[in-house]
């Protein structure tokens, strides 16, 4: 009695654990409407969380899964054309798949119009459907929904020309699904007949049961210490925004306002040091208060999802791209960018005939209009890059990390006075640093032309193309550096055109050359890995050199299992889809690594699964879920994604695990993160699991 209890806690605690891991964005309710007469509708409502989209109807194939209605039984009933989406639908170009994908978001409803045709009905039909997320997808999903009962009206007289028509039209979208999902199951069908035979008597010396037994509990304590985490920490941001804030403080519109603002300071309270002394840290403490309410406002106003769906529009990405070249145009000299006189003129005379704390602040209000020319750049892309990290407090954080730079110098220079003789003073390095900022904003406006020029595929910017930039922006960077070229900026008196750069300036300048020689091999297909984020995706280069990649050999769990076994080696399970655009990314950017591929083809065997197989099993399958929930898997798909959800606890992807040829778990699991060395200390962590 005692074992019994035992066994059932144990398992109830497993589908706790893998219930709770499960990601559950989307929720569907479903009700027949009629009204009387012979037809009727079935409503699917649908609740998504935000961050998430789900795809409307009619994709044509083109990767993500569509919404659409199977019907298990109908009788009594015959559906009226094809399913319907109601609600705000948006679209947008998608550049990993080529074409414009149609998604919901926050709310939809899909409507299936039906038609009575016996006094009694029995329907039993399934809403199929992707849901989605910048981050990961979830597997196929569905809903179901039954009912039966007594027809309010029956339709006597069926149109015979309009059934046929009906039937040819769900033949010939039958028959185009099909050819689209064997278009998109080609290169799993290609690499299971690559792969190595599996003898029948292996196969049938599988232990199923231990093969398909949960793991979630292993994995959960493997990645409490050694789990691989995609998201960016708060500490990250922290430091980016100090770092951008250090920059900012170095320009020539901030850095020669310390000591004068300083001097102001102390000179207010020159009998009383204390009282110039905190007057200036309030000032500083009023930066900071400033731009932090910034990154407060630009989230309250927007949110993380929306900025980050903002970052990603194309007409936003060429308005950056053209106000950076403005600004690197006026860096280098051409023209000089100021905010309206008359705004830092009457905040200055507001500040003047106010006291207190109000006077302080509002001088410190001053120096964000004045010093906008220098720091709206900075603060711009900062933000952006916050906002896209995907945590709420991003913005604000990252503000504050900037402001703290920024007010740094005031206070100790304060609290200091006799640095301030020491401080460098404005003058020919100040220009250099401009100079140098014009180049890198020139870099980054090619970077947002390149995200619009994807989205509408319009090729003006492809791999080779953006290289090609980039070198000339750094090879240029470099020159200016060592002092073979000049800005009209740099030359002030005569002579200044042979004065010689400040060797810190001629290290910089050969690191740039050498910078600009590395990307050289890019344009022959090299993957130029400290560019990759920056650089459009390799498959837009017309000539390519490298024709490397990794292929799984096995797509069949039990097979590949299998071979494992024989070969006595450990298992590298790829939970992946079709229409998984990060799986991709993952696939182009880390595998291809050369250490990867080789720890890959050599030291595991790559199963790959796809969780959005649409090929049919040969026998439905009925099984229960974590929750209790009976379900039956028709397609190879269907069966994929209940093992991620049955065994390991999860339910997106690409989600990766190292797997001993019975099933156990040999380390935590890997999702989408584009980082080589994290990914190498995951497979290593597996293999030395696997030899102990």
């Amino acid at each position: 009695m005692m074992k019994k209890i035992a066994i059932l806690l144990i398992t109830a605690t497993v589908a706790l654990l893998a219930a709770a891991q499960m990601a559950n964005p989307v929720t569907f309710t479903s009700q027949l409407k009629t009204n009387g007469t012979s037809e009727g509708e079935i409503v699917f409502t649908g609740k998504i969380d935000k961050g998430w989209h789900v795809y409307s109807t009619n994709l044509n194939g083109a990767g993500p899964t569509e919404a659409a209605i199977v019907f298990n039984k109908k009788d009594g009933v015959e559906p009226v054309g094809s399913l319907k989406a109601v609600g705000k639908e948006i679209s947008q170009y998608d550049e990993m798949f080529g074409a414009k994908l149609r998604y919901f978001e926050n709310s939809v409803q899909f409507v299936q119009k039906v038609k009575f045709t016996k006094p009694n009905y029995d329907i039993d039909a399934d809403l199929e459907y992707g849901a989605c997320n910048d981050q990961s997808c979830l597997p196929p999903s569905s809903s179901s929904f039954k009912k039966a009962g007594k027809s309010p009206a029956v339709d006597g007289e069926k149109d015979k020309d309009k059934e046929e028509k009906e039937k040819a039209d769900a033949e010939a979208l039958a028959k185009a699904k099909a050819d689209s999902l064997a278009a998109l199951a080609a290169a799993a069908a290609d690499s299971a007949a690559l792969a190595p035979a599996v003898d029948s008597a292996a196969l049938a010396a599988l232990d199923h049961d231990a093969l398909w037994k949960p793991v979630v509990g292993d994995i959960q304590r493997f990645d409490g210490t050694d789990g691989a985490s995609g998201g960016r920490s708060l500490w990250y941001i922290f430091l980016l925004g100090l770092l951008g804030g250090l920059v900012a403080l170095f320009t020539p519109c901030v850095w020669p306002i310390i000591p004068m603002t300083v001097s102001f300071f102390l000179k207010r309270a020159k009998n009383d040091k204390k009282k110039g002394i905190k007057d200036a840290i309030t000032y500083g403490i009023s930066i900071v208060v400033i731009y932090l309410a910034l990154g407060l406002i630009v989230t309250a106003i927007f949110g993380p999802s929306a900025l980050n769906a903002l970052s990603t529009n194309a007409v936003f990405n060429i308005f950056l791209c053209l106000l950076l070249v403005v600004f690197a145009l006026s860096f280098f000299g051409m023209f000089e960018i100021k905010l309206p006189s008359k705004w830092s003129n009457a905040v200055d005379n507001k500040a003047s005939n106010t006291s207190g704390l109000l006077s302080i602040f509002l001088m410190a209000f001053t120096l964000a209009l004045v010093s906008f020319s220098c720091t709206g750049p900075i603060i711009g892309f900062l933000l952006v890059d916050f906002a896209t990290s995907g945590n709420f407090w991003g913005p604000a954080i990252g503000m504050f990390g900037f402001a703290l730079a920024l007010a740094l110098p005031f206070t100790l220079f304060a609290l200091f006075p006799s640095w301030l003789k020491s401080a460098p003073k404005s003058g020919g390095w100040m220009n250099i640093l401009k100079v140098v900022l014009g180049f890198i904003e020139l870099a980054f406006a090619c970077k947002f032309f390149s995200v619009a020029d994807l989205a509408y595929g319009w090729h003006l910017m492809d791999r080779e193309v953006f290289l090609c930039l980039w070198i000339a922006i750094f090879g240029l960077l470099g020159l200016y550096l060592i002092g073979k070229l000049k800005f009209k900026s740099d030359i002030v008196e005569p002579g200044d055109e042979t004065k010689p750069m400040p060797v810190i300036c001629i290290m910089g300048g050969l690191i740039s050359i050498a910078f600009a020689i590395y990307m050289l091999p890019g344009l022959w297909g090299a993957p130029c890995k400290a560019v990759s984020a920056f650089a459009p995706p390799m498959n837009t280069q017309d000539f390519n050199l490298n024709t490397k990649e990794v292929r799984a050999a096995y797509t069949d769990y039990e097979q590949g299992m299998a071979a494992a076994a024989a070969a006595g080696k450990p298992v590298f399970l790829d939970f992946t889809g079709f229409g998984c655009v990060n799986c991709r990314k993952m696939e182009a950017a880390v595998w291809t690594d050369p250490t990867v591929a080789d720890k890959l083809n050599k030291d595991y065997v790559l199963i790959s699964l796809f969780v959005d197989d649409k090929r049919p099993l040969p026998e439905p399958i009925e099984v229960t879920e974590a929750t209790g929930e009976k379900r039956t898997l028709r397609t190879i798909g269907d069966k994929w994604s209940y093992l991620q959800r049955y065994k390991f606890g999860s339910n997106t992807q690409p989600f990766y695990v190292c797997v001993d040829p019975q099933g156990n778990a040999l380390s935590g699991s890997f999702s989408y993160k584009e980082d080589v060395p994290a990914f190498l200390n995951f497979l290593d962590g597996g293999l030395t699991k696997f030899k102990e």
